[in-house]
C-alpha cells in the first residue's frame, strides 16, 4: 500500500487525495517528530511559568481571561473537545473525515502547535487503522476554523465518541481503539485547542474538489464537441489564432480540447448547407469561452490550495525563536472565496451544457434531428424529460451559486465577530460538483444519440471512441422509448470514473 510520510513543510493535493480516497497509510518524518518535541519543550516551559498564556495556561475564546491552575489544564484541555464536539446533522462522507484528520496531522507535525509525538503518532494510527469518527454537517463556521468537525475527530483520539470502523460499522470509539490496539490519549496543555483549530475540513473538499473538477472540465471540453458535430457546426471558432488574440489560458486549452475530438470529423463545417446560419448559436460558439474561464478559476483556486497545503493553521502558534504568539491564521477566508467562486463557474458550466442539450432536441433548432430525438416523435417522448431533468439540476446550481463566504454570523460573544462560512462553501461545492456531473452525462447522452442518428456522415474518430466506450458500459443508444433513469445512471457512472477521457485520450492525446 502507498504510503505518505508528513514532514514539516506541508503536504500536496496527491498526498491528500491518497489518504483521503485511497486508504495510504500515514507515517510521520524523524524531523517532523524532533519539531514535534522542541515545540512541545517550549509549550512545558511557559506552562511552568505564573504568566497566563493564551491556550497553555487560560481559557479560550471569549473565556481567555480566566487564568487556569495547573491542577485543572487537562480538564480543560478534555472540556474543550467534549464541548465543541457539538455538532449535528448528517454524517459526512468517510473521504471528507480522512482528509480533515490528515490534514491537522499535517499542521501539528509543523512542529507550531505544540503537541506531543505521541499525540501526533496517535492521529496516524487512527487514520491507518482506518477508523474514521463520526461527524456532523453543521457546526462549522469557518472561524475559528473548522471547530466542532475537528473536535468530533479529537473526541475520538481520546477514546470517546463514535466512530466508524474500517468495515463501515459505527461503534463506540473507545471499543474501536482497543480493538485496534491503540491507547486513548490524555490531553495536556494547548493539545485540546491545538486539535481543533484550523481549516482542515474546508481545505480537504477544495482539494478534491479540485480533482473532481479537473476531470469533468475535459468530459465538458468533450461532450460540447460531440454536440457541435451532431448540431452540424463549424469547428473554424476552435482555431488556435483565435484564442491567440485573447490569451487566456484556459479558453485556449479548452479550444484545443474541442478541435483535438472533432479532428477528423464528416459532420462540422455544414452550416451553411441545408439550414444556412453565419454562425453557430452561443451556446455551441463560446463553449471554449466558459469551459475556459472555469478552468482559470480552477488555477487561482489551486494556488491557493498549494499555499494553505504548506501552512501551519492553529492559534497560538510556537514560532522558531521561542514565543508562542496568538494570530488570526485561523480564518478560512481564502479558502471560502475560492470555494465560492468554484460554485459559481460550475454553475455556468452547467447552464450552458443544458443549453446544448435542449438545442439538440429541438427541431426547429436543430438542424434536421428528430424531435427530442425520438425514434417516432408522437408515439415516443424521447429524451424530453430528460432535459427537464438536467434543467431542475442546473437550477439547483444556480442556488448552490449564492456565496456562502459574503455571510457572517457572530459567535463566542462578539469575540468571533467575523466569520468565513467556508465549511458551509465547502459542503454546497460538493452538492455543486455532483450535480455537474449529472447534467454532463445528460449531454453525453443526448449528443452520442444525436451523432449516431446523423446517418451518412461519420464522426470524428474521438467520438467514436467516445460513443463506443459509452455503449460497452450501459449507456444505450437511439430506439423507442423504454425505462431512462437507468441509462442516465449509466452516463452519470461513466462521466463521474473519467471513463469518457479516458477513452478519448488514445485517439486525441493528453487532453489539457
Amino acid at each position: 500500500m502507498h504510503t505518505v510520510v508528513v514532514g514539516t513543510t506541508g503536504v500536496t493535493a496527491s498526498d491528500v487525495l491518497a489518504v483521503a480516497r485511497g486508504g495510504a497509510r500515514v507515517e510521520l518524518s524523524d524531523e517532523a517528530v524532533s519539531a514535534l518535541a522542541a515545540a512541545r519543550e517550549i509549550v512545558d516551559a511557559l506552562a511552568a511559568k505564573p504568566e497566563p498564556v493564551y491556550g497553555v495556561s487560560t481559557g479560550f475564546g471569549a473565556l481567555a481571561t480566566r487564568h487556569i491552575s495547573p491542577e485543572l489544564r487537562a480538564q480543560l484541555q478534555r472540556n474543550i473537545v467534549r464541548s465543541h464536539a457539538a455538532g449535528m446533522g448528517p454524517h459526512v462522507e468517510r473521504e471528507v473525515v480522512r482528509a480533515l484528520m490528515f490534514l491537522r496531522l499535517k499542521t501539528v507535525c509543523s512542529g507550531h502547535t505544540g503537541v506531543r509525538p505521541s499525540v501526533a503518532q496517535t492521529m496516524a494510527d487512527i487514520l491507518n487503522a482506518g477508523i474514521t469518527p463520526v461527524v456532523h454537517e453543521f457546526g462549522s463556521l469557518g472561524c475559528s476554523g473548522d471547530l466542532a468537525p475537528l473536535s468530533h475527530c479529537a473526541l475520538t483520539l481520546m477514546g470517546e465518541g463514535d466512530a466508524e470502523g474500517p468495515d463501515g460499522t459505527i461503534r463506540p470509539a473507545g471499543e474501536l481503539l482497543a480493538a485496534h490496539g491503540i491507547e486513548p490519549v490524555e490531553l495536556r496543555e494547548k493539545e485540546g485547542l491545538a486539535l481543533l483549530n484550523g481549516t482542515d475540513g474546508m481545505l480537504g473538499m477544495l482539494v478534491m474538489a479540485l480533482a473532481d473538477l479537473d476531470t469533468l472540465y475535459k468530459s465538458a471540453d468533450i461532450t460540447a464537441a460531440l454536440s457541435l458535430e451532431a448540431l452540424l457546426g463549424t469547428d473554424r471558432v476552435l482555431a488556435p489564432e483565435l484564442h491567440a488574440i485573447r490569451p487566456h489560458p484556459g479558453q485556449g486549452a479548452s479550444a484545443a480540447n474541442m478541435l483535438a475530438v472533432l479532428k477528423g470529423s464528416e459532420l462540422t463545417g455544414h452550416h451553411q448547407e441545408d439550414a444556412p446560419r453565419v454562425q453557430d448559436a452561443y451556446s455551441v460558439r463560446c463553449a471554449p469561452q466558459v469551459a475556459g474561464a472555469g478552468r482559470d478559476t480552477m488555477t487561482h483556486a489551486r494556488l491557493v490550495a498549494d499555499r494553505e497545503l504548506a501552512s501551519a493553521v492553529d492559534n497560538p502558534v510556537v514560532l522558531p525563536d521561542g514565543r508562542v504568539e496568538s494570530n488570526g491564521n485561523f480564518h478560512g477566508a481564502p479558502v471560502a472565496y475560492v470555494l465560492d467562486f468554484l460554485a459559481i463557474a460550475a454553475a455556468d458550466l452547467g447552464s450552458i451544457t443544458e443549453r446544448r442539450t435542449d438545442r439538440l432536441l429541438d427541431k426547429n433548432r436543430s438542424h434536421g434531428l428528430p424531435p427530442f430525438l425520438a425514434d417516432d416523435a408522437g408515439v415516443d417522448s424521447g429524451l424530453m424529460i430528460a432535459q427537464y431533468t438536467q434543467a431542475a439540476l442546473v437550477s439547483e446550481m444556480k442556488r448552490l451559486a449564492v456565496p456562502a463566504s459574503a455571510d457572517s454570523i457572530p459567535s463566542s460573544a462578539m469575540q468571533e465577530d467575523h466569520v468565513s462560512m467556508g465549511w458551509s462553501a465547502a459542503r454546497k461545492l460538493r452538492t455543486a460538483v455532483d450535480n455537474l456531473t449529472r447534467i454532463v452525462a445528460i449531454e453525453l447522452y443526448a449528443a452520442t444519440r444525436a451523432v449516431e442518428l446523423r446517418t451518412g456522415l461519420t464522426p470524428a474518430p474521438a467520438s467514436q471512441a467516445a460513443i463506443a466506450a459509452a455503449r460497452a458500459a450501459g449507456v444505450a443508444g437511439p430506439g423507442p422509448d423504454r425505462f431512462l433513469s437507468p441509462d442516465l445512471a449509466a452516463a452519470d457512472a461513466f462521466v463521474r470514473g473519467g471513463h469518457l477521457v479516458e477513452a478519448v485520450e488514445p485517439v486525441t492525446g493528453p487532453l489539457a
